[in-house]
């Protein structure tokens, strides 16, 4: 009896045990479930039937700027001419949005302007009026003499030879100071009399020269005087702003003033020169940012489709040469030195649109006129020599006239071709 109570003690104790350690594990368990945070009772299915929530993806920041050095053709350049290392960049991706940013707004109504599109007698060929920018170099001799423009311009010093066609030289600034010695420029201005010298390059721009107003004026006396003293046959024209929107009049009135104070006179000026992009003015944000030396923050705001929209397009040019006439320089000739399209295919800006947007663009200039604010020596045109951008370009190759990496004749450049052939 003593053992089988034992026996049945022992049992009980057991028992008791494995029942404890049970309920310690069931308590384990559901401490760990509700830790994990996991539904400790099943739920129905999600209803499909429910919006689904939007996630708002944070901004994508701009890339820093890349500077490229172009470089400089010494060839034709006395060897006493030294170069600083002074790089000079080129557009930035900033110029572009990243395709997420783009929006949607409406493109505006073309707005009426005092422009008359019946061409007057003119002595001006249509060849004459046209022109490349050419940052491409090495191989522009002989699609140049194919394409057959009347004139190109290089982004600084950098001639090409048998060209067969006017060369505009521009000084490239920093900042209200030459990128290289004035000595180079002045050696070339001699070698080569009669030339039209570009001063500067988009000064109101960050990455390009990069200068303000005040300084902007000083760099322009000092270069107009060593040109004038190395050939006084020779040329000059201001640096063209990005567009001509009011932000950037602003920067060109505070120009003449700064001109007026610093040196006493009003500006000296041979030839106006402009580009005329549509982009965006907004600090921090794509497109070409605020003017150097300005404390607002935005100016005028685009959208992307609004890049190649002829009425803006249109509307910058009557409004500059408004500008000039009020200011007592509508006698003077207006070049507008760079303009195109820089946004990529995949934008909307495929062959055909950049196409008609060309075209366009070229039978405006060469037959817009105003007898109230036009070039009295031009028939009271507008607009007397323009330039397209460009001939090739790595960095915005919708425009391209040749191909950046073969070097072929692309199908822009054969419309550009037809056209001159066909006026």
């Amino acid at each position: 009896m003593i053992g089988s109570s034992r026996s049945n003690l022992a049992r009980q104790i057991a028992g008791a045990v494995c029942l404890a350690i049970g309920l310690a594990l069931v308590l384990i368990y559901f401490a760990q479930i509700n830790r994990s945070g996991v539904a400790t009772t099943p739920t129905a299915l999600a209803d499909r039937s429910s919006p689904i929530a939007t996630v708002t993806l944070p901004p994508i920041a701009s890339p820093s700027p890349t500077i490229e050095v172009k470089p400089i053709d010494t060839s034709t350049i006395e060897p006493t001419a030294t170069i600083t290392d002074t790089a000079i960049p080129t557009r930035i991706s900033t110029l572009i949005p990243t395709k997420i940013v783009a929006t949607s707004a409406p493109r505006p109504t073309e707005t009426n302007v005092p422009a008359t599109l019946a061409p007057p007698t003119s002595a001006y060929s249509i060849r004459y009026r046209i022109g490349l920018g050419v940052g491409n170099g090495e191989r522009a001799p002989g699609t140049l003499q194919h394409l057959a423009p009347g004139f190109y311009l290089t982004w600084g010093l950098k001639p090409i030879a048998d060209a067969a066609a006017d060369y505009w030289p521009m000084v490239r600034l920093i900042t209200g100071q030459s990128r290289i010695d004035f000595s180079i420029y002045t050696n070339y201005a001699r070698s080569h009399p009669g030339l039209l010298w570009l001063i500067g390059n988009e000064p109101d721009v960050l990455w390009q020269d990069n200068s303000t107003p005040e300084e902007y004026a000083a760099a322009y006396h000092a270069a107009y005087t060593a040109r004038k003293a190395a050939d006084p046959s020779s040329r000059i024209a201001i640096a063209g702003v990005s567009q001509p929107t009011p932000l950037r009049l602003q920067y060109l009135d505070r120009v003449l003033a700064a001109y007026q104070d610093q040196f006493g006179e009003a500006l000296p000026i041979d030839v106006w020169n402009i580009h005329n992009f549509i982009l965006n003015e907004q600090r921090g944000s794509w497109g070409i940012g605020i003017p150097p030396g300005f404390d607002v923050d935005s100016g005028q705001l685009h959208s992307i489709d609004q890049h190649d929209d002829f009425g803006i397009f249109r509307q910058q040019i009557v409004d500059f040469r408004t500008w000039l006439a009020a200011r007592g320089y509508r006698d003077k000739e207006l070049i507008v030195s760079e303009y195109g399209i820089l946004m990529p295919p995949d934008y909307g800006f495929d062959h055909a649109r950049v196409r008609d947007f060309m075209i366009r663009t070229f039978d405006y200039f060469s037959s817009a006129m105003d007898y109230s604010i036009g070039f009295p020596g031009d028939g009271n045109r507008l607009v007397q020599r323009w330039c397209w951008f460009s001939l090739s370009d790595s960095d915005y190759p919708a425009g391209n006239l040749i191909d950046y990496d073969s070097g072929q004749i692309t199908p822009l450049g054969q419309d550009f071709v037809t056209y001159l052939q066909t006026r």
